[in-house]
């Protein structure tokens, strides 16, 4: 896996949110790959709990300034980048003030979901891909943790499908059961068949709850990874009706299961 690139794109990732099964794996899986001569980049939101001071985010003015179109509105996009201490791993942060911007990161303080998590979600996936572009930096890899990211198989394989610096990479998406309760907006799949999305595509994301963005996820990747011991029986059902490769959770020696899988799947292609 020596000098292979893998693109870690994760709603949360330690330390710049607290410690979760979620971020903690991002975040150790990526490090694991790093420290075994394989390139990365991790990218994440910067929501507006992350303290900018302490982790020394600064802007990357020449990938920023220019704008996505979600849902038919301009949304300025803004790059930050920090190097995690002692490992010498960049994070770039996607950052727009409209959806980043509040000091809180799924929900409101009451605990109800944002009414626009769905077109930060849109913009997230859409953020990450443009800034790839920008680096001109081809992955063999991009692991997607978390439902926030969980557009971004959806939109390589559509919204992206011609752009030559992704043909090559394979996606894996890791399950986690971090779900919520309820659904976002009711118009997301509206939202994304904006970006000309065919309906057969966008099928699984007309209810568009927690389950039905992973399995849309699933659908959209190239194998998928158990991030949390238990996920539920529906998406389990679901997966196994796919006939893609499966790693099942790893309790033990993680970090080089997940470099195997990699590994597997890049000699495949």
């Amino acid at each position: 896996m020596k000098d292979k690139r893998i693109l870690f794109v994760s709603s949360e990732v330690v330390p710049y949110l607290p410690e979760t099964e979620l971020s903690s794996t991002a975040f150790n899986v990526a490090k694991n790959a790093h420290s075994k001569g394989v390139q990365t980049r991790i990218f994440m939101p910067r929501y507006g709990v992350i303290n900018e001071r302490r982790h020394q985010l600064h802007e990357v003015i020449r990938l920023s300034g220019m704008n996505l179109v979600v849902n038919d509105m301009d949304m300025p996009l803004i790059i930050k980048v920090a190097s995690i201490p002692k490992e010498r791993m960049q994070v770039y942060f996607i950052d727009n003030e409209e959806y980043f911007k509040r000091k809180a990161v799924f929900s409101d303080e009451d605990g109800q979901l944002f009414d626009d998590n769905d077109e930060r979600a849109i913009f997230f996936a859409k953020g990450v891909v443009e800034t790839v572009k920008k680096l001109n930096w081809a992955p063999d890899i991009i692991h997607v943790h978390g439902w926030m990211a969980s557009l971004l198989p959806l939109y390589l394989k559509e919204f992206y499908k011609e752009e030559p610096l992704f043909t090559e990479s394979k996606i894996v998406t890791s399950l986690y059961d971090n779900g919520f309760e309820g659904t976002l907006d009711e118009t997301l799949a509206d939202k994304v068949k904006f970006d000309k999305v065919a309906d057969a595509k966008i099928a699984t994301i007309k209810t568009p709850n927690f389950t039905n963005i992973l399995k849309s996820a699933i659908e959209n990747s190239d194998a998928i990874i158990h991030g949390s011991e238990t996920i539920s029986e529906e998406l389990s059902s679901f997966l196994e009706e796919k006939e893609i490769p499966v790693l099942a959770y790893q309790s033990e020696n993680l970090k080089e299961s997940y470099l195997n899988f990699y590994a597997d799947l890049i000699a495949a292609n």
